[in-house]
């Protein structure tokens, strides 16, 4: 306590008498030195006492990487109702092209003395982006959580899908329908989950004997548009199942088969990652690898109240395995 006080009256340029004051809300402080302590607090890293926090302190930014994917919204409802179970208000924060950052959002949310952060996706599973604002927010010793893949050297507690055996799963249902020439489109090659896929599926081939050439795994941005271009250009590879890294991405590889003047199922069989909104019920019904996103984003939840309550963070990553949902987008491989 004497050193928090020491560090905090230095900061500010007052005695720890008045910092003392301002922490037991003693009179005696103008407002304007009171509002100084209080940012010394946060900007230290320490925890303002609780009577102090105001409402401001049951704020929680719940990060997702964009709303067009229909997987994050269902995690964003799901943590975000739980967060509102535990009495905290979820402030989302999305990304956007061209709009602001997510470094300039963790700064504002800095500046509204936010208890914690859910990151759902976001830069920290693309092993090559900035990651400077995260070290910020472990320095301040802000409650974090992340979905999706782990930040190196930082021990904040992770929840994510098993990429190896959500690769597993598909490669093994396309096999045995006797698939030998599979493709994969995956995300950028810098994301950590659509790294893990790309190793799961190099040992699978390994161990099976099967092909698996570079120009079989492709690398986009998860979009509808970037699976119809990059599963064509895996058609004229002559490929006859592909292995995408998200429904959005499977949509597009379902276009770019017709397109091709193909049919799916029949002649190149699809199979999608994550089973989001609407996906049993387009034409033809998806074949999935379901993302089990109530466990985690419960598991999410658990491990930041533990963290807003004063238990210390779980640094280890957890891994839930996911779920092949067969439906009609795939089928035996052609004669």
């Amino acid at each position: 306590m004497s050193r928090r006080l020491a560090e905090v009256a230095r900061q500010v340029g007052v005695s720890e008498a008045t910092v003392s004051r301002v922490l037991n809300e003693k009179p005696g402080v103008s407002a304007a030195t009171r509002q100084a302590v209080l940012t010394a607090l946060d900007v230290l890293g320490y925890e303002r006492p609780s009577k102090l926090r105001g409402d401001r302190a049951r704020l929680v930014g719940l990060f997702l990487p964009e709303l067009t994917n229909p997987i994050f919204p269902a995690f964003g409802e799901i943590v975000g109702g739980g967060l509102a179970q535990n009495g905290y208000t979820p402030v989302l924060c999305t990304q956007a092209a061209g709009g602001i950052t997510e470094a300039d959002y963790v700064d504002l949310l800095l500046q509204q003395h936010v208890s914690g952060v859910v990151f759902v996706g976001g830069q920290y599973t693309q092993a090559e982006s900035p990651h400077e604002h995260y070290a910020k927010l472990r320095e301040l010793r802000i409650p974090t959580v992340l979905v999706n893949a782990p930040v190196d050297g930082l021990g904040f507690p992770t929840v994510s899908t098993d990429d190896a055996v959500a690769v597993e799963l598909a490669w093994n249902h396309l096999r045995q329908l006797g698939h030998r020439e599979i493709g994969l489109v995956l995300g950028p090659a810098d994301h950590v989950p659509s790294r893990r896929k790309h190793e799961a599926a190099r040992r699978l081939a390994a161990s099976a004997g099967v092909p698996l050439p570079a120009s079989r795994v492709l690398h986009s941005h998860y979009t509808l548009e970037a699976g119809q271009a990059a599963t064509a250009r895996l058609l004229a590879e002559g490929v006859t199942a592909v292995v995408c890294a998200s429904d959005p991405l499977a949509l597009g590889a379902i276009r770019a088969v017709r397109r091709a003047g193909r049919q799916v199922a029949t002649d190149v069989s699809i199979v999608g990652f994550d089973d989001s909104a609407l996906m049993n019920s387009i034409d033809p019904p998806l074949t999935t690898v379901r993302q089990p996103i109530e466990p985690m984003g419960r598991m999410a939840i658990e491990m930041l109240v533990g963290q807003l309550a004063g238990h210390p963070a779980q640094s280890e990553e957890y891994l839930f395995e996911p779920e092949l949902v067969v439906r009609a987008s795939t089928g035996p491989a052609p004669r």
